[in-house]
């Protein structure tokens, strides 16, 4: 059972690592390029990434980091390693409110009612509706990126109890 902990243990680094990740590029790369070009082209853009983000790619890494985490848990505690079993329930119950929940109830909203909005081509409008959706946007996917690194924390915390205390497996 303690194996099956370790690899699951390991996948959680990888899994919560690849969300984290994701949520911490559209801070420091992909938002603030978007707010520096013309803000027709940023809302297009912006439009485009939203509808093609649904795929096989970033399904596991969003839909799988939790169950991964409390298979993690569970096998852990198992294997008689209750405070690494208890780090990975609390990484995935953080990852859960604070990534996936929150990305349910208000950055899909605003994806889904930016998707709906033509392109302005005046340019002054975009400015302001691009402003208005990426100034909150970007403050909810910073919160995203704060838990989803601190379930990543959490995840690395439990893989090295894990370790710590292989010679109780």
């Amino acid at each position: 059972m303690y194996r099956l902990a370790l690899g699951t243990g390991l996948l959680t680094v990888l899994f919560a690592g690849a969300i984290f990740g994701f949520f911490y590029a559209w801070i420091c790369s992909t938002m603030w390029g978007l707010d520096a070009a013309d803000p027709r082209i940023a809302i297009a853009a912006m439009q485009a990434m939203n509808a093609s983000v649904r795929n096989a790619v970033f399904a596991p890494a969003f839909f799988g980091t939790p169950l991964v985490l409390a298979l993690a848990g569970v096998f852990s505690l198992m294997s008689a390693q209750r405070a690494a079993g208890v780090s990975f329930f609390v990484a995935a119950l953080t990852y859960a409110l604070g990534g996936m929940v929150l990305t349910f109830l208000v950055n899909v909203p605003m994806n889904q009612e930016l998707a709906g909005i033509p392109v302005p081509e005046d340019l002054k409008e975009a400015a302001t509706l691009w402003r208005s959706y990426s100034e909150p946007w970007q403050m909810w996917n910073q919160t995203r990126a704060v838990f989803s690194g601190l379930s990543l924390l959490l995840a690395a915390t439990g893989l090295v109890l894990l370790g710590r205390n292989q010679h109780r497996a």
